[in-house]
């Protein structure tokens, strides 16, 4: 079984006044514990993706919880033969997710939860809603839900300026998905501002879904962020891999491209 490596996510929006000062403890904990990965740290909050053997990470979370502002932090969980990063990056960031906008705070308030279980009755049951895919473009190529809106953005960044473009019902139910939830905890709260009343984000996004209920309803795979580039329904590696030179992620059909060349160019490149 490809359980040698075990990989954790997760994220949490609290303020860290001293942010600074907890870049050095993680570095050093994450040496010792031979973890590797990017935690960021901003004033925000922190955001979190590593890679290890469990013991590592089981020692990684008792560090972790010895600051009671990051208690119970929720991981979403996955394991591979091989460690899914290629170094350790602790960095200090003006956000853990950016967007770009100083008056979302989502510590302060958010849109509520909806559990995939629920969210999948309502597709079962044929419910009038709009279903909001918040990634990027590339993410979106690779697999998405039916039906879901996809506003054809290339970064989080340009996310609030597609909404105020769009035509969405403002008075129809929405529910919003990203990878593990972090960018709706910012999406939610600003399509609240934006006068949408009726706004949910999907509890632990994509990965939560599959987890919880399977791949129904969904189409493809879901890109992750780190060397296993996607996983499918059963949150197991695919075959997909990303572009030497344009970093573009490639499904088995493209790779087959004869624009494809190894460590040259994809047919991503010469568009």
């Amino acid at each position: 079984m490809a359980t040698d490596f075990v990989n954790i996510s997760g994220y949490r929006f609290v303020t860290l006044n001293d942010r600074d000062e907890l870049r050095e403890p993680f570095r050093r904990v994450c040496k010792e514990l031979d973890i590797l990965g990017t935690i960021l740290l901003s004033h925000e909050g922190i955001n979190i993706f590593l890679s290890g053997k469990q013991s590592s990470i089981d020692g990684f979370i008792a560090f972790l919880e010895q600051d009671e502002r990051f208690i119970n932090m929720h991981f979403r969980v996955s394991y591979s033969m091989d460690c899914a990063f290629r170094k350790m990056y602790v960095r200090l960031k003006k956000e853990i997710i950016s967007m770009g906008r100083e008056e979302i705070i989502p510590e302060q308030s958010t849109a509520p939860n909806i559990t995939p279980s629920e969210f999948k009755k309502w597709l079962d049951e044929g419910r009038e809603i709009t279903i909001l895919d918040t990634r990027n473009d590339y993410e979106i190529r690779l697999g998405t839900f039916a039906d879901a809106v996809d506003f054809n953005i290339t970064t989080f960044r340009a996310f609030p300026q597609a909404v105020q473009n769009s035509s969405l019902n403002k008075d129809k139910p929405l529910v919003m998905f990203c990878t593990g939830g972090i960018r709706c905890e910012k999406a939610s709260q600003l399509l609240i501002n934006e006068g949408f009343s009726d706004v949910h984000q999907l509890q632990g996004g994509i990965l939560g879904y599959f987890e919880e209920v399977g791949g129904d309803y969904w189409n493809g795979d879901c890109f992750v962020f780190d060397r296993r580039v996607a996983v499918n329904s059963e949150l197991e590696e695919t075959d997909t891999i990303v572009c030497f030179a344009c970093r573009e992620p490639l499904l088995h059909d493209e790779q087959q491209s004869g624009e494809y060349v190894i460590g040259k160019h994809c047919p991503y490149c010469v568009q």
